[in-house]
């Protein structure tokens, strides 16, 4: 049964996304002329990523601190990374940003070409003229509006501990002048484990959005403090919310009468 929900939810995300691609394609040709930073294609692409965890009732969603989300500024967003789920999942903020992926995502048809579409921006692993190229990238995505979302480990967990975090997200902030928003994901992990596509029962997963940090309390940071002190925060908050979820009481079935 597992294997077969898979197959289908699999089938489903290849013909829908034929659709929506067609239906992004269609956007970009209209508003890329005017909307520079493509936001009305980016708003697109989180109902395209968000449909999968709606129709999906083992991956359900809880955020919280949405409210910490300005909606004017600029920010550097960060967060731990478990699964290729985490990306679906943040999606649905419904947040103005831009994606820092490994390039290989970008050749992936259909979403691939819907990531070059939104101007999100590739990354090649090892490649330290491509890292320079997507500093400089990062730095013009942020002078023209639009925030970016990085996930400073480099690569998915492989046990959903925070892996130690790579500096330059940190060093984008501090030169680029803005704040950052970091974020914390679990249950993803067990939801769609890493090196897996298949269907692996309900996994309820929570989103934190944590309050911002002004770039007036990090400017004069040295950078490996400033690196380690945003891991030591987002690892903290991960643990306290997987330590809530796992001695959460089971509610009582029975409802209560009236008092």
């Amino acid at each position: 049964m597992t294997k077969f929900l898979s197959l289908l939810f699999l089938a489903f995300m290849a013909l829908s996304s034929t659709l929506l691609f067609v239906g992004a394609m269609g956007i970009w040709i209209s508003t890329f002329w005017w909307d520079k930073r493509l936001a009305l294609l980016h708003r697109f692409s989180c109902f395209w990523a968000s449909l999968y965890s709606w129709i999906m009732p083992a991956w359900p969603l809880t955020i919280e601190g949405r409210e910490n989300i300005r909606k004017d500024a600029v920010y550097v967003m960060v967060s731990n990374h478990q699964s290729l789920l985490d990306i679906l999942m943040y999606f649905r903020l419904f947040a103005h940003f831009k994606w820092v992926s490994k390039a290989e995502i970008f050749k992936i048809p259909l979403v691939g070409w819907n990531m070059y579409l939104n101007g999100y921006i590739g990354i090649r692993r090892g490649d330290k003229r491509s890292g320079v190229q997507m500093m400089e990238t990062c730095r013009k995505t942020l002078s023209q509006g639009s925030s970016v979302f990085m996930f400073p480990e480099g690569t998915r967990s492989h046990d959903g501990m925070v892996a130690p975090f790579k500096a330059g997200a940190f060093r984008i902030a501090q030169k680029a002048k803005v704040p950052i928003l970091p974020m914390v994901i679990s249950g993803t992990t067990h939801a769609l484990p890493k090196k897996s596509l298949g269907f692996h029962g309900r996994h309820p997963i929570h989103i934190k959005v944590l309050p911002e940090l002004p770039y007036e309390t990090f400017a004069e940071k040295p950078l490996e403090e400033l690196t380690r002190e945003i891991h030591a925060l987002i690892a903290g908050e991960l643990q306290a919310l997987e330590s809530h979820a796992r001695f959460r009481p089971i509610p009582n079935p029975t409802p209560e009468g009236p008092r």
